[in-house]
């Protein structure tokens, strides 16, 4: 028995230990696509924003959505650069050039806002799962070729596109757990959850975002089914399309964060 549990205890100490090393390393992850994409164009790092409607993970804006349709590219900044994607009167090349948001009519050249700050960068809803936290490490995971390789020996197809912001809650200097904004692919619609987890990597909550394109109510229990599992171990559900498409979309995003932490 004493055996056991000093095992208990050495996992335990092993996956915080991991959990500690992602957060110091947090700048050597590389940063998704788009933000280095940009970074090359405009010489300076954007947040979430810029594309997406709440953070990381969240809807597309309308300026992150020209870039989408126009092949997210570098070349997708010059055919974009003239439009005004937020409405507020100034191109996207002049906004994005004067550090402000082209995808937000509420900052301008003239009145930025706090939209490159970090305290800007996490999703309300994500905050409403950790009200406790006194700090956040958003964590910006990006795959390699070896990272896709991995996810498909672990069960998940993954690829460039996959790439996300994990946020890293912190308590009393300690991480408390993890969350994530992901689209659900169904029927040709997609909507987005939020999936969080522990201090051990067990999925703790799993929340619709924004359902309101589904033709059906999701079913709760459903979502309750994923609580307490591994994120490396979520089990397909294939008792309709939807909860196929659900248990696939969880599946895949817990292998993202598991692959993400553990390879720190």
């Amino acid at each position: 028995m004493k055996r056991n549990r000093l095992t208990v205890l050495s996992r335990l100490v092993q996956v915080s230990l991991v959990f500690v090393l992602a957060i110091n390393a947090l700048s050597a992850f590389a940063m998704p696509t788009f933000a280095r994409q940009f970074k090359h164009q405009y010489g300076y790092t954007p947040s979430c924003h810029a594309c997406h409607k709440e953070g990381g993970g969240t809807p597309l804006n309308l300026y992150g959505q020209a870039f989408k349709d126009q092949g997210k590219n570098t070349v997708a900044f010059q055919l974009i650069s003239a439009l005004d994607s937020d409405l507020d009167g100034i191109s996207n090349e002049v906004e994005a050039s004067k550090k402000s948001n082209p995808g937000d009519a509420k900052s301008t050249p003239a009145n930025k806002g706090n939209w490159l700050d970090l305290s800007s960068l996490i999703p309300k809803e994500v905050q409403a799962l950790f009200p406790q936290a006194t700090a956040w490490k958003p964590l910006d995971a990006m795959l390699t070729a070896d990272d896709i390789d991995r996810a498909e020996k672990l069960g998940a197809s993954l690829n460039a596109a996959d790439e996300n912001t994990i946020y890293i809650p912190v308590l009393d200097r300690r991480p408390a757990g993890t969350a994530l904004i992901f689209p659900v692919d169904h029927k040709g619609k997609t909507f987005f959850l939020i999936m969080a987890t522990d201090r051990q990597l067990n999925i703790s909550q799993v929340i619709p975002m924004s359902t309101e394109k589904l033709e059906v109510e999701l079913d709760a229990e459903l979502l309750k089914s994923f609580i307490g599992t591994p994120l490396q171990s979520v089990v397909l559900n294939e008792s309709s399309r939807l909860a196929a498409s659900v248990s696939l979309a969880v599946k895949r995003a817990g292998i993202l964060v598991y692959m993400r932490l553990k390879g720190a």
